[in-house]
């Protein structure tokens, strides 16, 4: 991620840190919102490019092209012989997309 983009989005972090902690009700809620927003774009910027690239070649591996194939490819049962193969892509990329919106979810479930 960039300098410059990381920087912004931590002084945003901070303000709705002091924010969220100094404002009760809703405005403070809101605060708590907004500084999820902004932990969730960090991590997208931070993991995503990688990630896309992972999943690509998870899917490359399958033999399909994106997720509208494969989920045809599932469909249709060509890919039933490699069902382990097709798990193991599927829950890499439910643990990735889980990292950028809610990384501690993984690991209490």
């Amino acid at each position: 991620m960039a300098d410059a983009v990381a920087e912004l989005l931590e002084a945003v972090a901070e303000y709705l840190a002091q924010l969220r902690d100094t404002v009760p009700g809703r405005q403070g809620f809101m605060a708590r919102v907004a500084a999820n927003v902004v932990a969730t774009v960090r991590r997208e910027l931070e993991l995503g490019p990688a990630q896309a690239a992972a999943h690509a070649a998870r899917l490359s591996s399958l033999g399909v092209s994106d997720d509208a194939e494969l989920a045809a490819a599932i469909r249709d049962g060509s890919l039933d012989d490699r069902s382990d193969e097709v798990v193991d892509a599927v829950r890499a990329s439910v643990r990735d997309k889980l990292a950028v919106a809610n990384p501690g979810y993984w690991e209490r479930a």
